[in-house]
């Protein structure tokens, strides 16, 4: 493995670098909308935009899309898809992947999370820093576990949904797309499409306030 294009220069897209190093890329270059105004990400160069992205393909082996916004990661990937990029799943070393478990292409596993067996994780997720997907979860494209959120087993989380930092989700829960769960939220019944729940037990952001 060599050279990584990452597109989103920001706080995730170090994080991602940092896991794809470990995981064994060796060259990084970052790709954001912000360039040229937008030279550096931390310790790595941006050195252009999405259109640059595509027309410089020839340098590097693949890419990923490292922006937490999901609506805006599929896009984008699905831009990369359209040119013909490779993409890359990105495994950090301490992260836990169960051999029977399924990632996605786009998807990043971040350091200390933990995939158990017949997790299958769609495209272009984002497993986060000590995040938990049980056996038998079902994740949908463009997900994003944040930080410390926990699926228990036979969990089912459908296209372009966000987990909440520290959120929990009991075992067998079906979640919608487009859905946010927010930080802490302990979700013990299915969620719909296109809500936000918050709290203990969760519910709408609106019946919660």
């Amino acid at each position: 493995m060599k050279c990584l294009g990452l597109f989103g220069a920001s706080g995730h897209g170090k994080v991602v670098a940092d896991a794809a190093l470990a995981a064994g890329w060796r060259d990084i270059l970052f790709f954001d909308h912000a360039w040229p105004s937008m030279a550096e990400n931390g310790s790595w160069n941006v050195v252009g935009d999405l259109d640059a992205l595509v027309r410089r393909q020839h340098a590097i082996d693949a890419a990923l899309v490292s922006i937490g916004n999901c609506a805006v990661r599929w896009r984008i990937q699905e831009v990369l898809v359209a040119a013909g990029i490779p993409l890359a799943t990105v495994v950090h070393p301490r992260a836990c992947v169960s051999p029977y478990a399924k990632l996605g292409q786009g998807t990043v596993v971040m350091a200390g999370a933990v995939v158990n067996i017949d997790a299958d994780i769609g495209d272009a997720c984002i497993i986060n820093t000590g995040a938990v997907i049980d056996h038998d979860c079902k994740v949908a494209q463009a997900v994003h576990v944040s930080p410390g959120a926990s699926l228990s087993g036979n969990v089912t989380v459908g296209p372009g949904t966000w987990i909440g930092v520290g959120a929990a989700v009991r075992q067998g829960i079906r979640i919608g797309s487009g859905t946010v769960v927010g930080a802490g939220a302990v979700v013990v019944k299915d969620v719909g499409d296109s809500l936000t729940v918050v709290g203990c037990p969760a519910g709408p952001r609106d019946a919660a306030n």
